[in-house]
């Protein structure tokens, strides 16, 4: 039995995550159409009635849009805590009692092989937080909406096999666009996402000996490029003498299309 994972889709039009251990197969959030998942999902030839349920990091529509329709439809658990359940409450139609649970702030839940843990993060959201998924001595990390990453959060997601990692806006691009600036300072404050070059210096901190991969995730269609990021987070990495490539590789994500679904 192994993890396996795809990032289903990330940016800010949707973000989504496919986790399968075994017998259990799981999302983290469902940020865009229903419709959309599906076909998300069979792209990697997986169906949303085999779904074991739906982790959520917060309330955030990139985040939830497809999460009501899909859960209603096929008749899918969805696991968030109760900041976020009482935030999300007109926002994702009616579910059925029996599919809400509660899944606290900092706790660990098991599903047959492989432990979910759940962590904090800074965002302008009820409760947000994201998961570290374990099997055996394998540790896959998803972290992104994120201000800043707190020496707290590097402490729980340290020396993971692989990252799905918020790498959000370059901040010139962030300065010249054509944001209101009320949006812009929201983004780089401690409660809006983490710019390519923070994301590098977040990355030397936590990545350890077993670090295989970091994907690159929840980029800016306005502020980023993936071939910007890839080369702000290597030049920064390379200030802390990590050369990438060697220790571990960097890897894009995608708004529409899956990435490879890989064993952690």
């Amino acid at each position: 039995m192994s993890m396996q994972f795809s990032v289903l889709a990330s940016g800010s039009t949707g973000n989504s995550l496919y986790v399968e251990c075994g017998e259990n197969s799981f999302l983290v959030d469902a940020g865009l159409s229903g419709k959309k998942m599906v076909e998300l999902l069979g792209k990697i030839k997986k169906k949303p009635e085999d779904l074991s349920g739906i982790f959520v990091t917060h309330e955030h529509s990139d985040h939830i849009k497809g999460l009501g329709i899909l859960a209603r439809k096929y008749n899918l658990p969805i696991y968030a805590n109760a900041n976020t359940w009482r935030a999300m409450d007109g926002l994702i139609g009616e579910i059925p009692t029996e599919q809400k649970f509660e899944f606290g702030m900092e706790t660990v839940k098991t599903f047959g092989a492989m432990d979910v843990e759940s962590f904090g993060v800074s965002h302008d959201a009820a409760e947000p937080m994201f998961y570290v998924f374990h099997h055996g001595d394998k540790k896959l990390v998803t972290i992104t909406d994120t201000g800043y990453v707190s020496d707290r959060m590097k402490g729980i997601i340290q020396n993971a096999d692989m990252y799905i990692f918020e790498s959000n806006h370059d901040v010139g691009m962030l300065r010249m666009g054509r944001y209101p600036w009320s949006v812009k300072r929201r983004i780089l404050s401690d409660v809006g996402h983490v710019c390519n070059e923070d994301a590098a210096i977040a990355m030397s901190e936590v990545a350890g000996d077993r670090t295989k991969r970091f994907y690159l995730a929840h980029l800016s269609k306005d502020n980023n490029m993936k071939d910007l990021a890839q080369m702000s987070v290597a030049q920064t990495l390379e200030t802390k003498g990590i050369r990438v490539g060697e220790q571990f590789s960097l890897y894009d994500t995608d708004p529409n299309e899956p990435t490879e679904l890989i064993e952690v």
